[in-house]
């Protein structure tokens, strides 16, 4: 594979604004992500220069690994998120120990089914164990069985936990997670 998985600096903003815009393009993205692509697109660049430096290499809170190809285009990323033990994670769950949390995964189709998200979220849960992370864990759409089968090939199982998305809709997320060997 001829590939570099790597942490973003937080100089390369604009890259991480043009891929995640383009991730919420995606056939799948209204089951994969939490905004539009018309929320994402009205940030201002400070939100995006905010965002870089807070995930980028050197960061403790959170990290944004992504993945270039050969001609150095960002070709796929995902970010991993520390939670705290004792704190309500994003959906009001408390948080009973020290954990990873995988968002924002994506892959352009064209580099799709070569085991690139595999080399992402090895690299995800290397940066999470070395942090201290107890377990890793991501929320996935129920209808989004294609991203399931992806977090069941790299080692995530269902935890039972099921995440509602807002009051008045009968969609719901799942929750996945990975315990640290």
């Amino acid at each position: 594979m001829n590939y570099k998985v790597r942490s973003i600096r937080a100089d390369e903003w604009p890259a991480v604004k043009a891929l995640r815009l383009l991730s919420l393009q995606d056939p799948v993205a209204h089951l994969a992500f939490l905004e539009t692509y018309e929320q994402a697109v009205a940030h201002p660049d400070s939100f995006w220069q905010e965002r870089a430096a807070s995930s980028a290499e050197g960061a403790s809170g959170a990290q944004q690994i992504i993945a270039e190809g050969p001609d150095g285009e960002w070709v796929g990323t995902l970010t991993v998120l520390i939670e705290e033990a004792g704190v309500m994670d994003w959906a009001g769950f408390p948080v009973e120990r020290r954990q990873g949390h995988v968002v924002a995964v994506f892959v352009r189709a064209d580099h799709r089914g070569i085991g690139l998200t595999e080399v992402l979220f090895d690299a995800g849960l290397e940066w999470a164990w070395a942090r201290g992370a107890e377990r890793v864990r991501l929320i996935v759409h129920e209808d989004n069985e294609r991203a399931q089968r992806l977090y069941r090939k790299v080692g995530f199982v269902p935890t039972g936990v099921i995440v509602p998305l807002g009051q008045g809709k009968a969609e719901r997320e799942l929750e996945f997670a990975i315990e640290r060997e």
